[in-house]
């Protein structure tokens, strides 16, 4: 069993970004974080996750937590009506951070996750600790840990 608790973070909005990620297998803990200079907290919260998946190996048994409804309900509601859809929204416009979406479809393909969605900065250890991770993840613009 993996549980990976992710987050992202944005000193404006856009602005400078950073995400985070709590990765637990047994009793190994491993973090990473990273930022980018201009981008959005909804971009990061995506990519806390794409780059946490690229980190582990395993191909299921993976439960991923996330603050981030739109992470949640992105992949696990919205994804497939965008695909039908030609990466359309329901009123038709273009899906926002598509770029993005389409590789974490690709890396959620391959493997079987369970997504849960936990309330943010409401004391839970693991997701506080992303999102520390996630505020590290600002200053460091441009590159991951």
């Amino acid at each position: 069993m993996i549980n990976i608790y992710t987050d992202g973070a944005c000193k404006g909005n856009p602005g400078p970004g950073g995400w985070g990620a709590l990765i637990i297998e047994g009793d190994t803990k491993n973090e990473i974080c990273g930022g980018e200079a201009d981008t959005t907290n909804n971009r990061m919260e995506i990519l806390a996750v794409i780059m946490a998946l690229k980190t582990i190996n395993a191909r299921s048994g993976i439960t991923i937590f996330t603050d981030s409804t739109y992470v949640q309900k992105g992949i696990s509601e919205w994804i497939g009506k965008w695909k039908t859809n030609g990466w359309r929204t329901s009123n038709n416009k273009d899906v926002k951070n598509k770029d993005l979406w389409v590789q974490l479809d690709s890396l959620t393909s391959q493997v079987t996750i369970s997504w849960m969605w936990v309330k943010g900065h409401s004391g839970h250890p693991e997701n506080d600790r992303a999102d520390y991770l996630a505020n590290k993840g600002v200053d460091m613009e441009g590159s991951s840990l």
